[in-house]
């Protein structure tokens, strides 16, 4: 026989080995409000350096600014000085600035084409509330974030949070944290990414964190509802800007949590809800619940793989798709829980944890913040 017709005549191009990457996640909560150093996790996601590819990295920290806890921390990249100028007066508009700085950084040499890097430490002025009777300090930030994001060109707030912040840009995570000279810094929970994007370039907006006011979202996988839940979310006025599908899980916990007032539990089966055929083998009241979640809330509802971690000013939320088509391991040791890719990256920081899972697919983790003067909202948040 000819080898030129052999149906395997291609295999002698292939190669044996492969390389596995996809995004890489991990997540460090100490439930009694002490606080960690930013080395720890940035040793945690460099465990997984292979996952990623370098187009993006990134962490959010909380508790990290106690001589500002009242103040939403707005981090803000810039594409050069004019841009800076222009935001700089519309948040005067609204905003007292009571500090502002450059973000501090390091020279590295991993790191190169940086924006301009700033933060601002920001509560709504007396006359903007007045304007704006009818919404809430957070409504007010919100909106302005949106508006920045939106409609002032070569300007975009990555953090917005109180007595947090989100540090993220182009480079393998270890990197960019210690870019941001994280080790600097010491926080009650920590979160980290490494990105292998797929469907958008790399770019510093990019990367994840995605977060908005104290929200935070670190995504491995592929949110194929994007479409349905971009314009779901248009309907509540938010409006996705960064040229990735992970932004809308971020602005989904906003609505459902702190605009609807939706228990946690809750707000993850609406976005990752059982399947119809387990819902209809549930017991009547059960039933209901999931049957009206589904209705309510169908614009909500992620498709695709994915596992992520969201982070809040109460606690700590892990979630698989529901049929688990990304990896998420988790683990308890005392009153720190760990979330992340891979046990390896969690028995790094923590080689002896106490009790170490796989969460079920749809299986939310669920940590919460015990200290209440930590994070004033922690309460009502557990309330919900």
């Amino acid at each position: 026989m000819n080898d030129a017709w052999r149906p395997d005549r291609h295999r002698k191009w292939i190669r044996n080995e492969k390389d596995a990457s996809g995004c890489a996640i991990s997540g460090l909560l100490n439930e009694d409000g002490s606080r960690t150093g930013g080395e720890t996790i940035i040793r945690s996601i460099e465990n997984m350096h292979d996952r990623g590819n370098g187009l993006g990295g990134g962490f959010a920290a909380y508790g990290i600014y106690p001589d500002h806890a009242d103040h939403y921390a707005f981090h803000l990249m810039y594409d050069d000085e004019q841009s800076r100028l222009q935001t700089e007066q519309f948040l005067a508009g609204s905003f007292r600035i009571d500090h502002q700085e450059p973000i501090p950084t390091a020279h590295l040499e991993a790191v190169r084409s940086r924006p301009i890097l700033h933060r601002y430490f920001v509560l709504p002025t007396d006359d903007v509330r007045r304007r704006h009777y009818d919404l809430t300090d957070d409504d007010i930030v919100s909106m302005h974030v949106m508006h920045v994001n939106a409609r002032i060109g070569g300007a975009f707030v990555f953090s917005s949070g109180r007595n947090m912040g989100c540090f993220k840009g182009v480079g393998y995570p270890e990197d960019i944290g210690r870019f941001f000279r994280l080790d600097e810094y010491a926080g009650w929970m920590w979160t980290a990414h490494g990105r292998f994007p797929t469907n958008t370039t790399g770019w510093w907006g990019g990367a994840h964190p995605f977060a908005l006011l104290d929200w935070a979202v670190v995504h491995n996988g592929e949110v194929s509802s994007y479409g349905i839940n971009r314009r779901y979310l248009a309907n509540f006025n938010y409006h996705c800007t960064m040229q990735t599908d992970t932004e809308v899980i971020a602005y989904l916990f906003d609505l459902l949590v702190r605009k609807h007032g939706l228990p946690l539990e809750m707000a993850c089966k609406a976005v990752a809800p059982p399947l119809w055929d387990e819902i209809e083998r549930m017991p009547h009241d059960e039933r209901e619940l999931h049957r009206a979640l589904r209705i309510i809330y169908g614009g909500a509802l992620l498709n695709g793989p994915f596992s992520i971690v969201v982070t809040h000013a109460g606690g700590m939320i892990g979630l698989n798709d529901r049929i688990k088509l990304r990896p998420m391991v988790a683990a308890r040791k005392g009153p720190s829980l760990y979330i992340a890719s891979e046990e390896a990256a969690i028995r790094t920081i923590c080689p002896e944890p106490e009790r170490i899972w796989h969460p079920g697919g749809g299986e939310p983790v669920i940590g919460r913040l015990k200290d209440a003067q930590a994070a004033p909202q922690a309460q009502e948040v557990a309330r919900g």
